[in-house]
């Protein structure tokens, strides 16, 4: 029932959100038009927080029971984090390049973040190298909740150091320094995109139970 409404759902989200950023949001008044690409860029790396929480409980879950429905839901993260990071760095360097004149830079921020990219790739490269199911699953969410740790050092760079990002225009304290009809264009992109990671995040769990009952019969045969 889940994957029925999730699927449609994130279709109808991300085709109203994208229109309206790309079309129906006003222009800024500094960065002009490329500015536009907030409206992936944002909540890609939201959705990627989303799936690294997965991946957080569900270790803590599997270290604190053993049970496999919760390393595959930690599995299903994991790939899901490495997706949405990927997407996060790609748009964040071609929002940079006509905004800083680079692709690349070391900056708090963009750097903490490729560093959380490097860790969920070898969470990935981790799990397929170990051959016992149980120790790579072990392995595997001790990385994950370590991992996790790089969030908030991520969240805060730009309060904690100076960077090239601009300081929290949404999640902050006080009220978002925005245009009204930017936040709401952002918001269904938001919607969009965390609907489309649960949707993948059911999708590949069943997956993943599904090829656990397969080797199950295997070895009982």
């Amino acid at each position: 029932m889940a994957r029925r409404i999730l699927g449609p759902a994130a279709g109808i989200l991300l085709a109203a959100g994208l229109t309206a950023g790309l079309g129906w949001a006003p222009r800024d008044g500094v960065q002009g038009d490329v500015q536009r690409i907030m409206y992936v860029h944002v909540p890609a790396i939201l959705a990627a927080y989303a799936a690294i929480a997965l991946v957080f409980v569900g270790s803590v879950g599997y270290l604190g029971t053993r049970r496999e429905t919760w390393d595959r839901a930690a599995a299903a993260g994991g790939e899901l984090a490495v997706c949405f990071i990927g997407l996060t760095l790609l748009t964040g360097s071609i929002w940079g390049k006509p905004t800083w004149g680079t692709w690349w830079t070391w900056d708090a921020r963009l750097t903490s973040t490729a560093i959380l990219f490097v860790l969920y790739l070898s969470y990935q490269l981790l799990r397929s190298v170990v051959d016992d199911p149980e120790r790579a699953a072990t392995y595997a969410a001790v990385l994950g909740i370590v991992a996790a740790l790089d969030v908030p050092i991520i969240h805060f760079s730009v309060v904690w150091w100076r960077t090239l990002h601009q300081a929290p225009t949404v999640l902050k304290p006080q009220a978002p320094s925005m245009d009204p009809a930017m936040l709401l264009a952002l918001a269904v992109n938001v919607a969009g995109f965390l609907c489309a990671f649960a949707y993948l995040a059911v999708r590949r769990c069943r997956l993943l139970a599904l090829e656990a009952a397969a080797r199950h019969r295997a070895l009982d045969a």
